[in-house]
């Protein structure tokens, strides 16, 4: 009987998420409807024990007419400072920002391939475990809520769905993914298809 994704043990999402192989950046969009110079950033994806299985650590990002993902739901992470020394110090420096969860008490277990957006975004997606429950303080400059998604939730096929996002000519649609509303917060975008391609790694067992 296989065993869910939900309930892995920490020592079994380490041992998928280390099978990952370094490929080009995973992106829906003809490369050159993106810019030249691509900004880069990284994201961590946190993990929580709670009610027995794996939940999903997600932000609302506060409205801020600078930030093109403004209001959007997302994993906490932002821009690479030059002062970064590599991606996961980045999505550490950037969740420590926003949310006040210290680095310290973040269990880094690897990361995925890079994505770009439509924003002109490279994006390096970092994974880890969080102790739960934690004293999140969010910054309400960048976020307005930090909430939890179960990742059995995440996971059902039945709470998401592939939508046409429309590009300038001659290009064609592209597909952008969609999840249901989850306690009134839509996950969608690049965030969703990270999320996607996270779930796609940890269902895989070679």
């Amino acid at each position: 009987m296989s065993i869910s994704i939900a309930t892995l043990p920490e020592t079994e999402i380490r041992k998928r998420i280390h099978l990952v192989s370094e490929r080009e950046p995973i992106s829906p969009y003809p490369p050159d409807v993106l810019a030249q110079k691509l900004r880069y950033a990284a994201v961590l994806i946190p993990f929580a024990w709670l009610d027995e299985a794996w939940h999903i650590l997600m932000i609302h990002r506060s409205a801020n007419t600078s930030d093109p993902h403004s209001g959007q739901v997302s994993f906490p992470g932002g821009g690479v400072q030059p002062t970064d020394n590599g991606a996961e110090m980045t999505a550490l420096r950037e969740t420590e920002e926003e949310l006040a969860i210290r680095s310290s008490d973040v269990r880094l277990i690897g990361r995925l391939n890079d994505y770009l957006t439509i924003t002109n975004y490279q994006v390096t997606p970092i994974i880890g475990t969080i102790p739960w429950p934690y004293p999140i303080t969010p910054d309400k400059r960048e976020v307005e809520r930090a909430f939890t998604i179960p990742l059995a939730w995440l996971s059902d096929p039945d709470n998401y769905e592939e939508r046409s996002r429309e590009l300038p000519q001659p290009y064609d649609p592209v597909p952008v993914l969609h999840y249901k509303p989850y306690q009134g917060e839509t996950l969608w975008g690049v965030s969703a298809r990270i999320m996607i391609g996270l779930i796609d790694v940890l269902q895989s067992t070679h």
